[in-house]
């Protein structure tokens, strides 16, 4: 057997990634080594690279040479001396999200809120972020990883390594829903539900058990596509074919739904939010994971009369990735409508550059090592 991997390292700005002959890492007490077998190529990647030296400065980038990749799913093929409950031939996906696991957030099982927080092979949220990239340097975009034995979710047989791969995307919808209460009983209003987290966030409130999805998009027939899922569950309104709140209200005997979900990107108007925000009965909750960067001028004072609840989500615990996961094994969680592009490792900067044109969120880039 070899020692060496192949891995794809970034090591000037504005150049492409080389393809280098790496050592298969080994784990310490309390990791695991993952070979992968899917790495999804998030759109925002190529966004990321090609804007180096002008990141924002609050979500600090990997030190060159680094090697990238954000979700990743593949096989146990080595485990630490402390490592318990997962075994070689594990399958697993890989949450990337890195914490110290010693503050109060960690020690409350909320990661998330560590300030210390880091995406392994992506981006951290603090100026300690680095730490834990020198800790876990490899990303999906090599042959082997090294995690932390707490960031394995452990998946099915009847869950591909290609589906797996989306969990990022999912996971995020997934425990934004789990915030605001999504199940049986329940109405939902998905802002950009034909976009990656969107349909993301469509999926899992069809698996949550929740009544009736409503959805906004502007392009008509993508937003078919998406309502051809379950069509005696979901309705979409294409945007700029009349006002939402009045098409919605319409829909709710006036009522308005329980929650909405903000899947709309930076890129996107605050107009977006204000209008998702109306359609809101008494007592609902609005969750954010679309990264918006506009601010909009939220009227407080009526909020507050109306009991409305505005969150952050971000990410998602490895529990409730888990959860996640066998609800898919169980086929409650249907992920057979992605369509899955894959490529070579060796092809990752050829495909960077020409990735195929996108069907909406049904499509999902994935590098095959």
């Amino acid at each position: 057997m070899t020692d060496t991997m192949l891995a794809a390292r970034l090591h000037e700005i504005d150049q492409p990634m080389q393809l280098e002959q790496l050592p298969i890492p080994t784990p310490r007490a309390t990791d695991v080594v993952v070979q992968v077998k899917a790495c999804n190529i998030v759109p925002n990647l190529r966004n990321v690279l090609a804007t180096y030296a002008e990141w924002f400065p609050y979500l600090p980038l990997p030190q060159l040479p680094a090697v990238f990749g954000l979700d990743s799913s593949g096989v146990v093929t080595a485990v630490g001396e402390q490592v318990t409950d997962v075994a070689v031939g594990d399958r697993v996906y890989v949450n990337p999200g890195l914490s110290c696991g010693a503050c109060r957030a960690c020690r409350n099982g909320i990661d998330q809120n560590c300030d210390k927080y880091t995406f392994m092979g992506y981006f951290a949220f603090g100026p300690e972020g680095q730490k834990l990239f020198d800790a876990y340097p490899y990303g999906g975009l090599s042959e082997y990883l090294t995690a932390p034995q707490r960031n394995l979710v452990k998946i099915a047989d009847s869950v591909s390594f290609e589906e797996a791969a989306r969990f990022g995307y999912l996971g995020t919808a997934f425990s934004a829903l789990r915030k605001a209460g999504a199940g049986p009983g329940t109405t939902v209003l998905i802002d950009g539900i034909s976009g990656t987290l969107g349909l993301g966030a469509c999926l899992n409130a069809l698996a949550l058990g929740v009544g009736k999805i409503y959805g906004t998009g502007r392009n008509a027939e993508l937003l078919e596509d998406v309502r051809a899922i379950a069509p005696d569950r979901i309705e979409v309104h294409a945007l700029g074919d009349g006002e939402v709140n009045e098409w919605l209200r319409g829909r709710t005997g006036g009522d308005g739904v329980d929650i909405v979900i903000s899947s709309v990107g930076p890129g996107a108007p605050a107009e977006s939010i204000i209008d998702a925000l109306a359609t809101l009965r008494r007592g609902g909750t609005a969750v954010d994971i679309g990264g918006m960067m506009e601010r909009p001028a939220l009227d407080l004072f009526s909020m507050m009369c109306s009991q409305i609840s505005v969150l952050g989500s971000l990410w998602f615990s490895t529990a409730e990735a888990q959860d996640m996961a066998d609800l898919a094994a169980a086929g409650v969680l249907d992920l057979s409508v992605l369509e899955h592009h894959t490529f070579p490792l060796e092809k990752i900067n050829e495909a960077l550059d020409s990735l195929p044109a996108r069907h909406g969120g049904f499509t999902n880039f994935i590098s095959v090592p």
